[in-house]
């Protein structure tokens, strides 16, 4: 099992010199990855008078400041983004950091706040729709080769960008989903990793492992064209800082097929978007198994 630190893009983390700080301190104390949020208005209301930090820029800040550590956003709204906007955001990071990104998508939310709020489409079936085909694109664009494309949502005439990204055939591509929803997880199956979300488990709190394990069963069920593939499930929350504790609580989760344990703050306390009570947790280190 590998183990991330995930921080928002907001609150004292809208800073790229404090994600840089972070991202070095994650790398000196043994993380594998730092994860960043995706968000423009996030919980609007909540929210409304915090700052809020462009991931990709807060990114290519920890990029430059690191040379080991894995990382990306998670996850990415791609119908928020132009395709081919989000394929060289991605690209150029992956360039910058010598091939270190991991790319995260889902549908995004809060919709009412995140596509509401601009006069975006709000219906699902239309998010997921844009979610697939952009995807499809994003892949093509990686490959650097020559993009034809007239989709229900997206024409692409004639394009060819380049620099293909570092990694080759893509980075990773995780997906996103709130469990027992099936559709995000049979699109999970497709890609090469899945970040389940919980509607009984919200941010922060670790999730049930008889869930995780109807997880695991139901992608891998769905995986049978792509057994050959390597296959990430990430799972996270709040770890106790006592090891024998924390070993406890994330050693059936890794019995149950959990790859990656996302350190996680709860939504419900400012501790999600401070400063000091994150480094205090990296400062610590990973848990180990």
């Amino acid at each position: 099992m590998r183990f991330s630190i995930n921080i928002p893009n907001f609150g004292d983390f809208a800073d790229a010199r404090t994600v840089a700080m972070a991202a070095v301190a994650a790398e000196q104390a043994g993380w594998d990855a730092l994860f960043i949020w995706d968000h423009v208005v996030h919980d609007k209301e909540e929210r409304r008078g915090q700052p809020f930090g462009d991931p990709w820029m807060l990114l290519t800040a920890a990029a430059l400041a690191t040379s080991r550590i894995r990382l990306g956003a998670l996850v990415t709204p791609v119908a928020r983004r132009r395709p081919e906007q989000l394929a060289r955001q991605v690209a150029t990071l992956d360039s910058l950091s010598g091939g270190r990104v991991i790319f995260s998508a889902g549908l995004g939310g809060p919709v009412a706040d995140e596509f509401g709020s601009f006069g975006e489409p709000t219906d699902p079936v239309v998010l997921a729709e844009r979610l697939d085909e952009g995807l499809e694109l994003l892949q093509r664009y990686w490959s650097g080769e020559r993009v034809d494309h007239l989709g229900k949502h997206y024409e692409v005439r004639d394009v060819t960008l380049l620099p293909a990204s570092t990694q080759q055939p893509r980075p990773p591509v995780w997906i996103g989903g709130f469990w027992p929803r099936r559709r995000p997880f049979r699109r999970a199956a497709r890609w090469d990793g899945v970040v389940p979300l919980f509607t009984g488990a919200s941010h922060g709190h670790v999730p049930p492992v008889d869930e995780l394990r109807d997880v695991v069963s139901y992608v891998h069920e769905h995986r049978k064209e792509h057994q050959d593939r390597p296959f990430e499930v990430v799972v996270g929350g709040v770890s106790p800082g006592d090891p024998d504790k924390a070993r406890d609580l994330i050693a059936p989760l890794a019995d149950a097929g959990a790859t990656w344990w996302d350190e996680r703050q709860l939504m419900t306390t400012d501790a999600l978007h401070r400063l000091a009570p994150i480094m205090r947790r990296i400062n610590q280190g990973p848990p180990t198994l």
